[in-house]
């Protein structure tokens, strides 16, 4: 029956299965793409494309994730109670959310401009492709970080209708920012990934090294922020919000160094949160700042 195809706990759980609320992460970046694009408040109806591209291309990534990663989901502790393992939601439910989704997006974009448009098949590619990533490569995480490091580059992309360094820059920053903790959170599944034969920095050069690594890509991050200031000269709040952000990832690496692995999602969820609000504030403050 339809009325008990889509009830309202259904609803519900297709946000749990897109983990909604880590829209979040990259979110605040585009926002302010999309303000600094615009050089201050945007036009309503382009704000309000990107963030439904947003969600959409997400929701896309996300349900071709758990469909590619199911089987391999069902075999892991950690996620075998995940919506399609354990029978919240059937293959076809979370495929029929995947091609709503993937239409939407590209009906979004073709109502911002022609460039975007252009660019929304290559995008969903990408997005997606990083779920089959881990199969082949231990630089996995990178391909993570491009899928949702784009992000700032189509917000500037739908203002102007072309590229810009300054989002360029923007994505640099998302991109290493998302592959360092994604590299913190898949020590989860070092032992479980070497097993199964699954690729990620940490199965290939153990827990230790990866964190190496993990720094070295939030302190790539931090020159990315760096230069956008010594390029545009963003002011105080933009230098206020790189000592915030400097401050939480060095946070994320000590909690990482001295908690226990069940403690790592909440704290370490919240701390990221904070580091993409703190871009957002430092980047709209400055913006909007000498408007008033």
């Amino acid at each position: 029956m339809i009325s008990s195809y889509w009830p309202t706990h259904k609803i519900r759980h297709f946000l749990g299965l897109v983990r909604f609320s880590h829209t979040l992460f990259a979110m605040p970046f585009a926002l302010a793409s999309l303000l600094w694009a615009a050089n201050g408040w945007p036009d309503w109806k382009v704000t309000a494309l990107v963030v439904l591209c947003m969600v959409f291309c997400r929701n896309t990534a996300m349900a071709f994730n758990r469909l590619a990663d199911a089987a391999i989901d069902a075999r892991n502790p950690r996620t075998a109670l995940r919506h399609i393992p354990s029978g919240i939601l059937t293959r076809k439910e979370v495929l029929l959310f995947f091609v709503v989704n993937a239409i939407l997006f590209l009906v979004a974009t073709s109502l911002i401009n022609r460039l975007a448009f252009a660019l929304s098949i290559p995008t969903l590619i990408a997005v997606c492709f990083y779920s089959l990533t881990k199969r082949f490569t231990a630089w996995s995480h990178l391909f993570l970080g491009l899928a949702i490091g784009i992000s700032p580059v189509g917000a500037w992309i739908a203002v102007r209708g072309n590229f810009g360094l300054e989002a360029i820059l923007l994505c640099l920053a998302l991109l290493f920012w998302i592959a360092g903790f994604d590299v913190i959170y898949a020590t989860q599944d070092q032992e479980f990934d070497s097993k199964e034969g699954l690729h990620s920095l940490v199965a290939r050069f153990g827990v230790s090294k990866a964190l190496n690594l993990s720094r070295l890509f939030h302190g790539i991050m931090l020159v990315s922020l760096i230069l956008l200031e010594i390029r545009y000269h963003l002011g105080w709040p933009f230098r206020t919000a790189l000592i915030i952000v400097a401050a939480l990832l060095v946070y994320l690496h000590r909690f990482r160094r001295s908690a226990g692995l069940d403690n790592l999602n909440q704290d370490f969820f919240l701390a990221n949160i904070a580091v993409s609000v703190a871009v957002f504030l430092g980047i709209a403050v400055s913006i909007l700042l000498p408007k008033f």
